[in-house]
């Protein structure tokens, strides 16, 4: 109904209203105190809720109001709604049930009633506001407002708003039994119809998983062989003993835990990393080439050589050791 719609979207999701020109005119006559709240009423239904101002731009004898608020007091365009100024106490708590199960859709609920109650001046209790969020509009009922009044209602202006969800109306609470039941037999049929699990595709199958069980059931059924004698000194009736046969071994069907007998453990299936032509080339030319590290003469502290204790090694000169005397036979 406003001639300029730039400021409608805002306005109809919002608490706020246009007043004309000749209401801001009384209004600044008279001793009151901002922010401007005010009473809005049906004298029909006696239905009533609060709001603010936002702009003085109505023509004269009219009010603009948005599509939800005339819904909560019952009026159609045309109607008289009386309007007063009042006071209200600012809010500290408010208790909000959702009208739908498509609240419980948006990511994050907080953020967006945050964002959505910057366009509000008031709740009253009783109103069913309408909030609007990727071009869906969610509509939200105002169970309970703290500090209470007789008028209902609450400022949130500049003040700290505790919010409280109640259960949206048609939510239903799930069976998280039947849920549970259901995503098992789900795994179960996944698992059944898996291809690696048909036939012997499976990975004990690849790992002789039959064979390492059954060498271990042998070992353990040949520990503390003999025959038991009782204190009266009669013999125990032999033990029989239960051979594992591993060609009866099932290996087909659903996954079966894999539990290795004690000393053995699966680190999964060999891996050969890739090597390309150029690293082969080098570890080759590595291999064929034998590199002798510390060669050369080593030195004493008396600066002499020292000994070469290599037999293979030809010295460059034989010393004859001088005898310790000397005999001289005479003529």
């Amino acid at each position: 109904m406003m001639k300029d719609g730039a400021n409608k979207d805002v306005a109809n999701y919002g608490g706020k209203i246009f007043l004309p020109q000749s209401a801001l005119h009384k209004l600044s006559m008279l001793n009151i105190r901002y922010p401007l709240l005010f009473k809005l009423s049906n004298t029909n239904t006696g239905k009533h809720t609060h709001s603010g101002v936002l702009e003085f731009t109505a023509d004269e004898g009219r009010c603009y109001l948005p599509d939800w608020m005339m819904d909560t007091l019952g009026v159609s365009p045309g109607t008289v709604v009386k309007i007063e100024t009042t006071d209200l106490a600012q809010g500290n708590f408010v208790k909000l049930e959702p009208q739908s199960v498509d609240f419980l859709e948006i990511s994050d609920p907080k953020a967006v009633l945050e964002n959505a109650l910057r366009n509000f001046t008031t709740l009253t209790v009783g109103d069913i506001i309408e909030l609007k969020y990727n071009n869906n509009v969610y509509k939200i009922k105002i169970l309970e407002v703290k500090p209470e009044s007789p008028l209902g209602g609450i400022c949130v202006i500049e003040t700290d708003l505790v919010t409280d969800f109640a259960t949206p109306v048609g939510y239903v609470e799930p069976d998280y039994e039947k849920l549970k039941e259901e995503n098992n037999k789900k795994k179960r049929e996944q698992a059944l119809s898996a291809p690696s699990l048909k036939g012997k595709g499976t990975m004990a199958t690849k790992i002789n998983y039959g064979k390492i069980i059954g060498s271990s059931k042998d070992n353990e059924n040949k520990s503390f062989q003999g025959q038991g004698v009782k204190l009266s000194g009669k013999k125990v009736s032999d033990v029989l003993e239960k051979k594992f046969e591993t060609e009866d071994l099932d290996l087909t069907g659903p996954v079966k835990p894999l539990e290795l007998p004690p000393g053995y453990l699966f680190f999964g299936f060999p891996y050969k990393p890739y090597v390309d032509e150029f690293e082969a080339a080098e570890k080759e030319r590595d291999s064929r080439e034998t590199i002798v590290v510390f060669q050369g003469q080593g030195q004493s502290l008396r600066a002499k050589k020292r000994k070469d204790k290599n037999k293979g090694h030809i010295p460059s000169k034989n010393k004859v050791r001088s005898p310790e005397a000397i005999v001289i036979d005479s003529d």
